[in-house]
């Protein structure tokens, strides 16, 4: 199969590696990969023909997150992000981190109220985006003056 890369560390794409692929988390092993430019041709050992491929056409690939290098400090992935609650920093609630949307120049948080039904779109950049508490949950933002 042609796999587009969209992992910072495609290093760890080698011969034996355990991926789980599409929202079933179907486990594979990698058989055998090259170099294809931005893509690699990937083989599998649970997969045997392009008959047998064609489910995971257009999935992604998954790795377990004990398995994933750690990141510098006060950087995060967006797994650890998704579901965080969003306040302002007088400690009103504006909602919970639901989606992030990556538009090259910066990423955009999107923050959804679930009483309100509303919607939030917040540039992750540093005059709006405060303070990232992990292990409480939360997130806190200088919400944008457009509010």
């Amino acid at each position: 199969m042609v796999m587009d890369i969209l992992t910072d560390f495609p290093e760890r794409l080698v011969r034996g590696k355990i991926v789980y692929a599409g929202d079933e988390h179907v486990r594979l092993t990698i058989r055998s990969l090259r170099s294809r430019g931005k893509q690699v041709l990937i083989a599998f050992e649970e997969i045997g023909d392009p008959e047998s491929a064609a489910p995971y056409r257009n999935q992604y690939l998954f790795v377990r997150s004990d398995e994933i290098p750690p990141l510098p400090e006060g950087e995060y992935y967006h797994h650890e992000l998704l579901g965080l609650n969003v306040f302002t920093p007088g400690g009103k609630r504006l909602g919970t981190l639901v989606e992030i949307l990556e538009t090259g120049a910066n990423d955009v948080y999107i923050i959804r109220d679930e009483d309100s039904a509303s919607e939030l779109l917040v540039p992750a950049v540093q005059e709006f985006i405060l303070e990232i508490r992990l292990a409480e949950r939360m997130i806190i933002i200088s919400p944008p003056e457009w509010l």
